[in-house]
């Protein structure tokens, strides 16, 4: 598999130096120098495979030879070994749950994949590797799940001081050995830019091998596109398909994509924000210009700079005519977003949870929300916001049991707020 850069398209690598390293030296972010299309016979019969059998056969098409069939299969079938329902709300409408992983959130995909692919990596390099992640909720749930205990990988997590819910920071701080959680004082922004900046640090980079589990890393991104063919086997093909994703650092809509143009049949796809705007007003006037992030309820979509806005383009050549005629974007209000928690309960019985509330208000304002068949992702489970949720439900929301054994863990966290203090932390170790 041969990857380039955003920046450079002459900056050419393969999948192996694009996961372990992440970012090029350039700044940029990696995409496959050539996207396969899959074969229609595929498309038509994905009913035909199991969700572990779909991974596999979209990363031999993408990734090629360059792992071995057996371990690649193996790497997808301990990865993807947990389901994503559809589910069927009214005659047009379903929510795809992507929340029955180990962390509940749907970035147990790209980090249980990435973990199994970084581990191939490391143990036939016989190197070690120091994986750095900014999250704004779920990410590092996700990613200490999958890495936990991996020989020869370290993960520190930066995670923004008041922002993320109560239980997403339990998933966070509470597992020791080898993954260290930092609380930042500010926003997801400001962990982000600590990534990016610690990547260009020659003084850094010459003490660790750095790599990041933010979807910067197209080992993320590859199997994001899983779930969305997963989805779709459920669908007729034969009619239009709209699908709204909950979009904050915008990943999961770039991994969305990126499935498309592998020849999912996915007519409209839709970029559902909050009130975090940057994104949505280069819709509107073309002009892109990051912001400081707002706090919303739907906390893990705060994001004002989005990392992967670059690739996001690329795939549609960089031309605004090509992206507006085949995606939307909107942006959903608090207040919108309380509303729709309400409407999916009271109209389908649902139990939801904001970031998929945000997601569905912008399905609604599409303008193929009344032709064929709408979707609408569901990232988290409710229970990962159980407080606010029933502030606006009229529910009880039991923790599932991965929640609930961590109430009586202890939290393991160091706090900083400066580079330079990051740096010296880091190279005190």
């Amino acid at each position: 598999m041969k990857l380039y850069s955003t920046n450079d398209k002459t900056n050419i690598v393969n999948l192996e130096k694009a996961t372990l390293r992440s970012l090029p030296d350039d700044n940029g972010l990696y995409l496959p120098l050539s996207i396969p299309e899959l074969e229609k016979d595929f498309i038509n019969n994905l009913s035909n495979y199991s969700f572990p059998e779909i991974a596999f056969e979209i990363s031999r098409k993408i990734i090629g030879t360059e792992i071995p069939t057996n371990i690649l299969e193996q790497i997808c079938f301990n990865a993807i070994n947990f389901p994503a329902p559809l589910l069927q709300l009214s005659n047009n409408i379903y929510t795809h749950e992507l929340f029955h992983g180990p962390s509940l959130a749907f970035k147990d995909f790209g980090a249980r994949f990435m973990a199994e692919l970084m581990s191939y990596f490391v143990k036939e390099k016989e190197q070690k590797l120091t994986i750095l992640v900014a999250t704004s909720g779920d990410t590092g749930g996700a990613v200490a799940a999958g890495f936990h205990n991996i020989p020869n990988i370290e993960v520190i997590i930066l995670y923004p001081s008041g922002k993320v819910s109560p239980i997403q920071e339990k998933q966070l701080t509470t597992w020791g050995d080898n993954i260290h959680a930092i609380e930042w004082v500010g926003t997801f922004d400001d962990c982000q830019a600590v990534v990016k900046k610690t990547f260009l640090d020659k003084g850094l980079i010459s003490e660790f091998n750095l790599s990041s589990a933010n979807s910067i890393n197209i080992a993320r991104l590859i199997p994001q596109t899983f779930y969305y063919f997963e989805a779709i086997k459920h669908l007729d093909v034969n009619k239009a398909i709209t699908i709204s994703v909950p979009s904050g650092n915008l990943g999961n809509i770039t991994a969305a994509s990126l499935a498309r143009h592998m020849g999912l049949p996915i007519t409209n796809l839709i970029a559902a924000h909050n009130s975090n705007s940057a994104v949505f007003e280069y819709y509107n006037n073309r002009s892109y210009l990051p912001k400081n992030s707002i706090s919303t309820m739907s906390n893990a979509m705060d994001v004002g700079n989005p990392s992967n806005f670059p690739r996001y383009l690329e795939l549609y050549e960089s031309d605004y005519e090509t992206l507006i005629r085949n995606t939307e974007a909107f942006i959903i209000s608090d207040n919108k977003t309380k509303e729709s928690l309400l409407e999916l309960y009271e109209q389908f019985n649902y139990i939801s949870e904001p970031h998929a509330a945000v997601a569905y208000a912008a399905l609604k304002k599409s303008k193929t929300f009344h032709i064929g068949q709408q979707v609408f992702l569901g990232t988290a489970h409710p229970a990962k916001f159980q407080e606010l949720v029933q502030s606006i439900l009229p529910v009880k929301i039991e923790s599932p049991q991965p929640l609930s054994s961590l109430e009586n863990h202890i939290q393991n966290k160091i706090r900083l707020a400066s580079y330079d203090a990051f740096k010296k932390w880091m190279l005190s170790r």
